[in-house]
């Protein structure tokens, strides 16, 4: 099941992420996934 993450940003960081999702030939959604999944979580101490 997906749920909805809201988020705030600028008008030039939304547009920018919409022109890279043009470009990638992605939706905005799976550029965020892609990111997400690319970071590192932090081994406990």
């Amino acid at each position: 099941m997906k749920e909805r993450l809201s988020i705030r940003v600028n008008s030039q960081r939304l547009e920018k992420l919409r022109r890279i999702a043009g470009q990638k030939r992605k939706t905005m959604t799976q550029l965020i996934e892609d990111w997400i999944d690319r970071l590192q979580e932090e081994k406990p101490s």
